[in-house]
């Protein structure tokens, strides 16, 4: 698995396309950052950004990397090497190269600007958790699409409407149901419709780490009631961390029966 990593790695860190999104985030950064002069600001308008595109930006390139390796996947798998190191070996390649091009990104002006303020560090690394969790979660389940998807066209449809759905539909149902039922005590319902989407985990996992209870959400706020600021974290760290888990043992797990 390690000399399949190391390839895909290698093959799409060297990619224009990865180089301009480590050039974007750079530059959304020096933005953000520099024209604030507030660095709290700064993190709120980088994590807009972040748990959009993030998530986009896997979710397409996983599923183009996926089509666009098969033949040297399909010479991989004549090789006596097991199914398993092999699509793992490409997914941590991918999504390793994108977390890469995040943390430089976002990094290099943060180290610059943040040299003097070095009590909101660990507010950036949260922002820099939640992007990376974002790719690998997105990635994993681009990569569970194309697997269970033989027509390229439906399969591009299906993770187009899924980072749609998860980004824009899931909060609009979300708002329509609170409000239809606002007579009712939603609470713990609002709060496992939330744990069920990662882009909405990522979002009360910055909010909470900020404690800004200006601008955090009904969700953020429900966290923050219910659990304290600590316990409301580390759930949806943990949650988090389940997202990923889970569609990479699902996409190994068809990759072992399908037949190439």
């Amino acid at each position: 698995m390690r000399r399949v990593f190391a390839y895909s790695f290698k093959d799409f860190i060297r990619s224009w396309w990865n180089i301009l999104y480590t050039l974007f985030f750079l530059v959304a950064a020096v933005s953000f950052l520099f024209l604030n002069h507030d660095l709290s600001k700064g993190i709120v308008s980088l994590m807009n950004l972040v748990i959009l595109l993030c998530p986009l930006i896997a979710t397409i390139f996983g599923y183009m990397y996926f089509f666009n390796s098969q033949e040297f996947t399909n010479l991989l798998l004549a090789q006596p090497l097991s199914r398993r190191s092999i699509f793992a070996g490409q997914y941590l390649g991918l999504a390793s190269s994108l977390s890469m091009s995040l943390t430089v990104g976002m990094g290099i002006p943060f180290f610059i600007y943040g040299l003097t303020v070095s009590d909101q560090i660990s507010n950036f690394l949260v922002l820099i958790f939640v992007g990376i969790a974002l790719t690998f979660i997105f990635t994993a389940m681009s990569f569970l699409i194309a697997i269970y998807s033989r027509n390229r066209l439906k399969g591009f449809g299906i993770v187009i409407l899924f980072w749609l759905f998860m980004a824009v539909i899931y909060d609009a149902m979300f708002l329509m149901l609170l409000i239809s039922f606002k007579e009712f005590p939603l609470e713990k319902m609002a709060i496992t419709m939330s744990l069920a989407n990662p882009i909405d985990l990522g979002r009360v996992l910055i909010l909470l780490k900020l404690d800004i209870s200006a601008l955090m959400n009904y969700t953020g706020a429900l966290f923050n009631k219910f659990f304290t600021r600590d316990i409301g974290m580390l759930m949806s760290v943990s949650t988090l961390l389940f997202w990923i888990v889970w569609p990479l043992w699902a996409m190994l797990r068809k990759a072992n029966r399908r037949d190439f």
